[in-house]
């Protein structure tokens, strides 16, 4: 089974999760100990249980605190036991290790020992005590988790006076320094919450908590200064966290309290764009708010008005790039560094353009946000002045009113799998209050970063939690309309549904918005440290299948486009960039009878892609056996995984792996026409738009929109990422080479493709593949087929009248009720006759007979042999008369 990680996290964040920068030690802090273990090898999973991964002897211990040398100031017995089948079902990955009882004695020195340093010891093989360091998210888990689980948390406001509260079940003193002074904070012990109750004056102040406590990492006490992971509100650079209630009417804008939405859209049938906020305005000549959240206020802008365009043709989301604190953008445009050369000025092949990007990368106001800082507190770059205590909220909440007025609905993209840092590093905040709690632990206790960065753990309690809480205070004070989950595979399946039943407990006369409205879709990739339920079942394709929660569709993706994201070659050619009707010279494609067997297959895996991926989906595959969609190969893994068709997102291209343009550009014969490409861009997209359930698309696909050929722009600037509203400014290709980091091993295949300017194309093809989408949205919108809710509905409804061994290669014919769909990939006018049909009577639709491209309208049917006509790089749908 192919466990590839789908997206290549930003560098930046990488080198952010291995940053290690320990506070100095307090004056009135122990010494720490003379042999401090590099490694955590002993689990303490519950009151009564420890796990030791090697523990070799039944006589074991933990011992805690620091009396001198060599001397615990006290120890708790362990004797040998096994685990019951509750815990094997809790720690699955735990269950073959040695598993150790708490003495009954002990347990009550629990609270103590998990506040001070904590090592499991035992003895070697000639009787020295050997020891190492002790996980013990369970067991806080269970001593702390039920009061602690319904305990407020953040700054939560009553009659105008605010209680400051944190989790902080571990430290030995939590105090709260607000606005240059030390107030104490008093602990429960019952919850391991520390708390401090304050006055109508502590509103807009800024604060920090000041925590005492333990941390493995650096194998010392230290005394942190951190901001508040539950924050609201942050000053600049989220230096500190801000004591704001975001119920003050004072944060809301006009219209706020009666903002009215779009209609809410089921997400069977939701359109999505997705979309980063700097890149949609920043080089907008016409909009007045560049690169903010007000930009999206500005509707006579060329972006606000393409949104719009879109919008009434059938799109109905907005899916904006994560747009939660950002750990590695500077937040004053005064801070911002801008590359200083004439890039425009460079050569369309050049090296100069992306090494002059480079150099300022780590210092300009470019990220994509895939490295949460804060994860509940609008980025402050994003705003007029991130120097405003309230500009972030409010401006956060134009934008959503913005989008709402255009007739498109918000979904934010959200990153709770993982921080951009941990241990002691500046930028590591869950992990300096809570050491050793919030991160996902290997055997060994080191933190996992199989997502690239410190891996959180949402199977722990308060993790868990924090998850939940987060998106409903986005739901309920921002009126975010969807939530888009990064890498859901690393979340337990128990936890995203725990934020659908958040969600829909949600009422507008009680919240203000509807949750059950709200729609959820994520990552399901299965891969690293959780696979294949190693840790807990995970939010995964197959296993949220089924839920009403979407996972993205890679298999219709990869038939699409042709071979994967990460191939060496990337010429490899697919359903829509010319496998074996219009082949490029690759080696990586195979012989004829290669490509043509490769091509039939990537037709079946789009045949159940259009049916919403579903599992149980019964046709005839193109070797003519009847099959079900999981009985289809994709990779070893079936391809067919969806309960019903809201359980798959379809898509052609999203921010990870090139777009779409860049795609064909690398796999489409290199003479290939840029009026031809702009059909093959149409014909891919439309795989995807014209599907059962839920389908995304890049912002800018339908302008065919390039970066370069950069396949990972996370931190490539404006110069590779900005969205060129006007054809006249292009679109994007020819920019130079992309970054080296990500790119420099596609040079050789880029260069003479970018330096070709016949593969830049001109208005006439950017507006001519716009208008053909938007007709396409235009007729899923109209036809209630192609929003079908059940499989049954689908099975009943749709169906492949030609698939089998005379399938045409690089053509798809679907019957759905009263339409037909002809997908013709290929150079070539087709001819698809059904004889079912005969002597019925259909037409091209009426969207298509009256739209804007006119090689569509050449597309006929003739009744007599039930035979439809199809121009070349077409999609026609045709409709019962």
């Amino acid at each position: 089974m192919r466990r590839t990680l789908r997206r290549t996290v930003a560098a930046v964040a990488m080198a952010l999760c291995a940053a290690v920068l320990p506070a100095p030690l307090p004056a009135n802090a122990e010494p720490p100990p003379p042999t401090a273990p590099a490694q955590a090898a002993a689990q303490w999973i519950d009151r009564d249980t420890v796990v030791w991964k090697g523990a070799r002897h039944a006589d074991a211990r933990l011992e805690f605190g620091t009396a001198g040398p060599d001397r615990p100031t006290g120890r708790i017995r362990l004797t040998p036991t096994a685990l019951t089948p509750a815990e094997q079902a809790a720690y699955p990955h735990l269950k073959h290790f040695p598993a150790f009882a708490v003495d009954p004695r002990d347990r009550k020195l629990a609270a103590t020992a998990l506040r001070d340093r904590l090592v499991a010891v035992q003895p070697d093989a000639d009787g020295r005590p050997v020891s190492t360091g002790v996980q013990i998210p369970g067991v806080l888990d269970d001593l702390y988790g039920p009061a602690a689980a319904g305990a407020p948390l953040g700054p939560v406001f009553r009659r105008g006076r605010p209680t400051l509260s944190v989790w902080a079940p571990t430290a030995r003193t939590v105090a709260l320094e607000l606005d240059g002074r030390t107030v104490p904070m008093r602990r429960d012990d019952a919850s391991g919450v520390w708390q401090a109750r304050g006055t109508r004056g502590w509103a807009g102040k800024p604060y920090r908590y000041v925590v005492t406590v333990w941390a493995p990492s650096v194998g010392r006490f230290v005394t942190n200064k951190v901001t508040d992971p539950y924050a609201t509100a942050l000053s600049a650079d989220s230096a500190r966290s801000l004591v704001v209630d975001l119920a003050d009417p004072r944060l809301a804008p006009k219209g706020w309290d009666r903002l009215r939405k779009p209609a809410a859209v089921p997400l069977n049938r939701a359109r999505i764009q997705e979309l980063h906020i700097r890149d949609f305005s920043v080089e907008d000549r016409t909009s007045r708010h560049p690169g903010q959240y007000l930009a999206f206020t500005d509707r006579r802008s060329a972006g606000m008005r393409h949104l719009k365009a879109l919008a009434d043709a059938g799109t109905s989301y907005v899916h904006l790039l994560p747009a939660f604190d950002i750990a590695t953008v500077p937040e004053r445009r005064a801070d911002q560094a801008r590359p200083d050369c004439d890039l425009a000025a460079l050569p369309a092949d050049s090296e100069r353009q992306q090494e002059c990007v480079g150099k300022t990368a780590a210092r300009d106001a470019y990220n994509w946000g895939y490295d949460p800082f804060h994860y509940t507190v609008p980025e402050g770059s994003y705003a007029s002045d991130p120097d405003s205590p309230r500009a972030r909220t409010v401006e956060f909440r134009r934008m959503v009113q913005g989008l709402n007025g255009a007739g498109l609905r918000t979904v934010m993209d959200v990153v709770y799998n993982h921080t951009a840092a941990s241990g002691q590093s500046a930028l590591s905040v869950l992990d300096r209050i809570v050491p050793g709690y919030y991160h996902r632990l290997l055997d060994d206790g080191s933190v996992a970063t199989s997502t690239c960065c410190a891996n959180t753990a949402p199977e722990h309690l308060m993790m868990g939690r924090l998850v939940v809480d987060s998106v409903v205070t986005w739901a309920r004070q921002y009126k975010v309309d969807g939530f888009r989950f990064d890498l859901m595979g690393h979340h337990p399946k128990a936890n995203i549904l725990a934020v659908r039943k958040a969600l829909d407990a949600l009422t507008v006369a009680e919240d203000g918005v509807d949750g059950k409205a709200i729609v959820l879709y994520g990552e399901g990739w299965n891969f690293g440290e959780v696979a294949d339920d190693a840790r807990f079942v995970q939010a995964t394709q197959r296993n949220m299948a089924g839920t009403g929660i979407a996972t993205f569709n890679d298999r219709a993706r990869d038939a699409v486009r042709g071979g994967g994201p990460f191939d060496p070659d990337p010429r490899v050619q697919g359903f829509a960039s010319g496998l074996l009707t219009d082949p490029n010279p690759s080696p990586a494609n195979g012989s004829p009878a290669e490509q043509r067997a490769r091509l039939l297959h990537y037709q079946d895996l789009l045949k159940v892609g259009l049916t919403g991926n579903l599992a149980d989906f019964t046709f005839t595959d193109t070797s003519g056996r009847t099959v079900k969609g999981a009985q289809v190969d994709y990779n070893g893994s079936p391809a067919g995984y969806a309960a019903t068709p809201a359980d798959a997102l379809a898509y052609a291209d999203a921010h990870d792996n090139e777009t779409l343009y860049d795609a064909l550009a690398y796999k489409l014969p290199q003479g290939t026409s840029p009026a031809d490409r702009a059909r093959m861009q149409v014909v891919a997209m439309a795989t995807a738009a014209l599907s059962q359930g839920p389908a995304l698309s890049q912002a800018g696909s339908d302008l065919l929109r390039s970066k370069s050929l950069d396949r990972n722009s996370h931190d490539s600037g404006d110069w590779f990422n900005a969205l060129h509203w006007d054809c006249r400014d292009g679109n994007g290709f020819g920019r130079g080479l992309p970054p080296a980091a990500d790119n420099k091993d596609k040079w050789p295949y880029a260069r003479p493709l970018l330096a070709d300017p016949a593969l830049r194309p001109g208005c006439a093809q950017i507006t001519a593949a716009s208008a053909a989408y938007r007709d396409l949205l235009r007729i899923h919108a109209a036809e209630p087929a192609f929003g079908l809710d059940s499989a049954a509905a689908v099975q009943r409804t749709l169906s492949f009248p030609l698939s089998g061994t005379a399938e045409t290669p690089g053509v798809l014919t679907m019957r759905l009720g009263k339409l037909v769909v002809v997908f013709n990939a290929t150079p070539q006018r087709q001819l698809q006759r059904v004889p079912a049909l005969v002597g019925a009577r259909y037409g091209l639709h009426r969207v298509q007979a009256r739209g804007a491209d006119p090689v569509v309208r050449q597309a006929s049917y003739e009744k007599r042999t039930g035979t439809f006509a199809v121009p070349a790089r077409t999609v026609a749908v045709f409709a019962a008369k």
